[in-house]
């Protein structure tokens, strides 16, 4: 029998703030059971195991993640917008460093629809900012792909301590969206 306020959602939310706390890698069953004050076979009322609760982490961190630049591009249009899904895309993965390496895991969203639609979520918001720049079907996916890259690749090497050369990063994060934005513009007639 499920302990009484202990549902999948709640499972999931101690989960985010596990893996936010300690890493993605901390998030095991024996370990979340602990911290809910459950044993580990009562999870699975709620998950259908560990890859099952990571992919509900990953379809959250996403859904989170895609509301975040969707309020950032709100009512913004070309290096305005971009500036702004940058920015947010960062302050998410430094608040929820967990939830956001869940969300990258695309391959464990995969066959689950919600989970797939959360991760779709972001890629139309960072589309919806490439139209501002004139770019549509391949050209703006890779394009979108591109700024993935650029972005990951700055969070990731941030949170792994990759930058040992003392300048500021906020200046390095600036110059990377000027060069992005620069990159995205329109080829002008010569």
């Amino acid at each position: 029998m499920p302990r009484a306020g202990l549902d999948t959602e709640s499972v999931v939310q101690a989960a985010a703030e596990l893996s936010d706390a300690e890493g993605l890698e901390a998030v095991t069953l024996s370990r979340l059971a602990r911290a809910l004050g459950v044993r580990p076979p009562s999870l699975y009322a709620h998950v259908a195991g560990l890859e099952d609760l990571r992919r509900r982490l990953g379809a959250r961190g996403a859904r989170e993640l895609a509301a975040g630049l969707a309020r950032a591009a709100a009512g913004r249009a070309g290096s305005e917008a971009l500036s702004a899904v940058a920015h947010a895309y960062l302050a998410y993965a430094r608040e929820h460093p967990g939830s956001y390496a869940a969300a990258q895991r695309a391959r464990e969203l995969q066959g689950d629809e919600q989970a797939l639609a959360a991760a779709t979520a972001v890629a139309d918001v960072v589309l919806a900012v490439l139209r501002g720049y004139g770019l549509h079907g391949d050209d703006a996916v890779h394009a979108a792909r591109i700024i993935r890259v650029a972005l990951h690749g700055f969070v990731s090497l941030e949170a792994e301590g990759g930058f040992a050369i003392a300048l500021s990063l906020d200046e390095t994060f600036e110059r990377l969206i000027a060069t992005l934005d620069r990159g995205l513009q329109p080829a002008r007639a010569g």
